[in-house]
């Protein structure tokens, strides 16, 4: 997440929301929302944590554990698989929606 965010242009420091659930950064092109939902108990606590107010153009939501949320977020456009391994570490970024399928059409992953 921290190497997302600064490629993102976040100058702040970066930490994980386990506890608060939620981090907000902004940066010049963007403000990033970073979601971690594992601490969630109940889906409908997603209603007292203010997201409605980054639900607007200009804002990049990364969610961690979004299952827990049990359906009540709109779909990804991206979801972005990471296994650890002995040897090698391994992300397979998928396109869920059209927005999804441009935006991977635009990079290059090497």
């Amino acid at each position: 997440m921290r190497g997302f965010a600064r490629a993102c242009g976040v100058a702040a420091p970066v930490r994980s929301p386990t506890y608060t659930l939620v981090n907000v950064y902004e940066s010049e092109a963007l403000t990033l929302v970073h979601l971690d939902l594992y601490r969630l108990r109940d889906p409908g606590e997603l209603e007292h944590l203010g997201l409605r107010e980054w639900a607007r153009p200009g804002c990049l939501w990364l969610i961690e554990w979004p299952q827990r949320a049990a359906g009540l977020l709109p779909p990804a456009d991206l979801t972005v698989r990471l296994a650890a391994g002995a040897d090698a570490h391994r992300a397979e970024v998928c396109a869920e929606t059209s927005t999804g399928a441009e935006w991977l059409g635009r990079i290059r992953i090497s």
